[in-house]
């Protein structure tokens, strides 16, 4: 499918102005130059020509949105100084498997002042002598060459784009996840403190009702005692209330005779 085609079925249903991402890697080039796409792309911010056959980039239109640019397995060997004027807004341009030479064919590139990324892997200029010194002294805004920063550090996955806020996307993870810990913690901790209040409770509980079966049986005892010493009593009552008839007896006996 040539690349004229695949625009028309990319905007089935949406106008041009309603596209922000484009893919057309291996669609055929209109003798190796970009071909259907124009200036009405206004809201363009990613564009990938994979494999299309380019040799040129002169007629790409001017797309003052675009930030990413995919133009790897291509045939471009120079020309470049048209990206800095179509394209002021890029950040990251992928120029592997071209056929770039010399470091003076990467100079126009100096223009595109907030370019943050630059890969020229299996291009010919990367087996030049001191080539990553070279071309990080010529494009001073460069974070990343072929992947890698200054120290030869590998780029994250978004490049080292950073939130909306200033926080990269890994601090965010850490923080969640430590947020999920303390989250964690502290809900472990609440729900040991419950533990031990249902424990302490518990324990009352049994205090109680072992104070209330003690108190019960100290009443019953004493109850018994008072009944025991309710008894003598009233044998002295009845002792008492024999002695006078007995006296009466006694008389009646010593009269008769």
């Amino acid at each position: 499918m040539d690349m004229n085609k695949r625009i028309h079925l990319e905007l089935r249903n949406r106008t041009p102005s309603d596209v922000q991402e484009l893919v057309l890697d291996n669609c055929r080039s209109n003798e190796g130059k970009v071909e259907g796409l124009t200036a009405e792309f206004v809201n363009l911010e990613f564009l990938s020509l994979i494999n299309v056959g380019l040799i040129s980039v002169s007629n790409l239109p001017k797309l003052g949105k675009l930030k990413k640019l995919e133009l790897s397995d291509n045939r471009i060997s120079g020309g470049l100084d048209v990206l800095a004027e179509k394209l002021p807004n890029l950040t990251h341009l992928n120029l592997s498997g071209n056929k770039l030479k010399d470091i003076s064919t990467l100079e126009p590139l100096k223009k595109l002042g907030i370019l943050k990324s630059l890969d020229l892997f299996n291009c010919e200029v990367t087996n030049l002598n001191d080539y990553r010194e070279s071309v990080f002294k010529l494009l001073p805004q460069l974070t990343y060459l072929d992947g890698y920063d200054r120290g030869d550090r590998e780029a994250s996955d978004s490049d080292g784009e950073v939130d909306g806020d200033g926080v990269d996307d890994d601090e965010d993870e850490e923080g969640e996840e430590e947020e999920d810990e303390d989250g964690e913690e502290e809900d472990f901790d609440e729900e040991e403190d419950e533990e031990e209040d249902e424990d302490e409770e518990e324990v009352s509980g049994e205090d109680e009702e072992e104070d209330i079966g003690q108190d019960g049986e100290v009443d019953d005892d004493d109850d018994d005692d008072d009944e025991d010493e309710d008894e003598p009593e009233a044998d002295k009552g009845e002792k008492r209330k024999r002695d006078p008839e007995d006296e009466d007896e006694d008389d009646d006996d010593e009269d008769d005779d």
